[in-house]
């Protein structure tokens, strides 16, 4: 369905327990008819993880749709975002205190459109990459420490023998910043959106040659079954979303669901 009169937006969405864990604690939501699209990663080694990340994709799910706030520009759409996710982190942080355990929490990892443009919102290291003319970019910067470290200029051979703990999640925290980037979208854009357990085990080159076909729901299984394949160490969800220019003279193959 159209988010506006100018761009397509379809979607796939895939998420699998993996080979290890006997819990999925990821969720995500797609809603192209609103121009939204989420992966949350409840905190490995945390108590209620799938409770933390079930509770970020549903506040963001309650969100109003576009046709019924015609109005609302796309810092609008995110500052809603952004309101309802505080209350989020403000709920699980009573939730760890009331359930007497140190931390309930969760990534997020947003992206929403209005028009002709996008943002992406997020908090932890699950990611957003585009996929645009041949090229894949990271949208996102991992909040973990791996990445503050890289940050610092530190030995990256060094600091990839530490544990890669996150440094900013849902619920770790009584308050929370999440970082906003925007762009514009262009026809024939691919987004992709997923948990760490798609992009710790499968490499970028890996990931660009599954979305270089256009295929949403086809990109998704072979994402899903890469990460597999790479020993399913953790829970893996991935969100391809694509956009298409109804106004340009082209043929669409396969778009996705």
């Amino acid at each position: 369905m159209a988010v506006d009169s100018e761009l397509r937006w379809t979607c796939a969405a895939r998420t699998d327990v993996g080979l290890v864990r006997s819990r999925n604690e990821d969720a995500c939501l797609a809603l192209p008819q609103h121009g939204l699209w989420a992966v949350a990663d409840g905190m490995g080694g945390h108590a209620f993880g799938d409770l933390a990340s079930r509770a970020v994709v549903d506040a963001l799910a309650s969100l109003p749709a576009p046709d019924s706030v015609p109005d609302v520009s796309l810092a609008g759409f995110v500052e809603a975002a952004r309101a309802l996710l505080h209350g989020v982190n403000d709920a699980l942080r009573a939730e760890a205190r009331a359930r007497q355990v140190p931390v309930i929490g969760s990534t997020v990892a947003a992206l929403l459109a209005r028009g002709l443009e996008a943002a992406c919102l997020w908090a932890g290291d699950s990611r957003i990459y585009l996929y645009r003319q041949g090229r894949l970019q990271q949208l996102t910067r991992d909040h973990s420490q791996l990445e503050a470290l890289r940050a610092r200029g530190a030995d990256m051979a060094a600091a990839a023998a530490s544990p890669n703990m996150i440094t900013r999640a849902v619920g770790a925290a009584d308050t929370i910043a999440f970082d906003v980037a925007t762009l514009e979208a262009r026809d024939g854009d691919i987004f992709l959106l997923c948990s760490d357990g798609l992009s710790n085990p499968v490499e970028e080159d890996a990931i660009m040659a599954a979305l270089a076909h256009g295929d949403c729901a086809a990109a998704a299984d072979e994402l899903v079954a890469l990460a597999l394949a790479n020993g399913g160490r953790d829970n893996i969800t991935v969100i391809v979303v694509r956009v298409d220019d109804l106004s340009s003279d082209k043929t669409i193959v396969n778009p996705g669901l």
